[in-house]
């Protein structure tokens, strides 16, 4: 299987559409910048700050990070990308969401609007002494925290059961080329951006060499790791399959036995019904792990 090359591209903040940078703000189970958020109440006063313990039903996460790879897949294309915003279209982003009143709107899962999430406190990190670090967060100078209020009772269960970890923006943002491409420039713009050029043009040819021969190389290594990988999932796959399958068929005849005990006036064994209860949670197990594993899939 041959992967097609991956691409790293800057999201900007669109002229022309400013009011929707940050449409809403979604709960999400898999949140796409990879930091969980912390989320505390009545059940949780495992946060020693004074404050946070008086207050209940709350959550505090990151938003947006500076510079965070984030991945991306473009069906049209049958391609993989990488997206990430720079720390001033961080910053943009956070003032354009208070701005234009969005902090009431939150979505579940990237498709259900949801009332009851009302976003109350907005900041950037700007040294080592942000609060940030009370909640346990060490991420870099730029990040964009949230705390929101959850009044919604589903949404509230959701987190503390583990099912909701963190959040993801909904919003609009433009590829940065595609935006310049749309500029018009002076001439000055012109004479400088010739300039950065010819600057470029006087890299040591040796270290362009030295570059691509190590990423080609490193490339190599990475499609045949990932080659290796998808043989192995897809073997595994088969397998769980097929033992799903023998388990769904000891399952039945297990269940079978136990009505025929039942209409015959016997009663089986506790080892026996103890294995067809095992059996079912076995199978959903299993069908756990074929999921994961069909997951993979998209990752390599």
């Amino acid at each position: 299987m041959k992967r097609k090359a991956t691409k790293i591209v800057e999201l900007v903040i669109a002229d022309d559409s400013e009011e929707l940078t940050i449409d809403a703000i979604s709960l999400v189970t898999s949140p796409a910048i990879m930091e969980n958020f912390v989320f505390f109440g009545k059940e949780n006063n495992n946060l020693t700050l004074a404050k946070v313990d008086e207050e209940k039903r709350m959550l505090v996460s990151p938003a947006l990070i500076p510079n965070k790879q984030i991945f991306r897949y473009d069906p049209n294309t049958d391609s993989n990308y990488y997206v990430y915003f720079s720390k001033e279209t961080v910053r943009q982003a956070s003032e354009l969401y208070l701005k234009h009143n969005n902090h009431h709107k939150a979505t579940y899962q990237h498709e259900d609007r949801v009332s009851g999430v009302l976003t109350i406190e907005s900041w950037i990190k700007e040294g080592e002494q942000d609060k940030s670090k009370l909640y346990g967060f060490d991420l870099p100078d730029g990040t964009w925290f949230v705390k929101m209020k959850i009044e919604n009772d589903e949404m509230w269960n959701k987190i503390k059961d583990g099912e909701l970890k963190g959040l993801s923006i909904e919003g609009y943002f433009i590829n940065k080329m595609e935006k310049m491409g749309k500029q018009q420039f002076s001439n000055e713009d012109i004479r400088e951006a010739i300039k950065e050029l010819l600057s470029v043009q006087k890299i040591e040819l040796g270290a362009i060499d030295d570059f691509e021969k190590l990423f080609d190389s490193t490339l190599d290594k990475d499609l045949k790791i990932s080659n290796t990988l998808i043989d192995d999932l897809r073997k595994a796959e088969v397998s769980y399959a097929k033992i799903e399958s023998d388990y769904i068929a000891s399952l039945k005849l297990g269940e079978k036995l136990i009505v025929q005990a039942k209409d015959l006036g016997v009663d089986l064994p506790q080892k026996i019904k103890n294995k067809v209860e095992s059996a079912k949670v076995t199978i959903k197990d299993i069908q756990a792990n074929i999921k994961n594993i069909k997951k993979m899939y998209n990752l390599l």
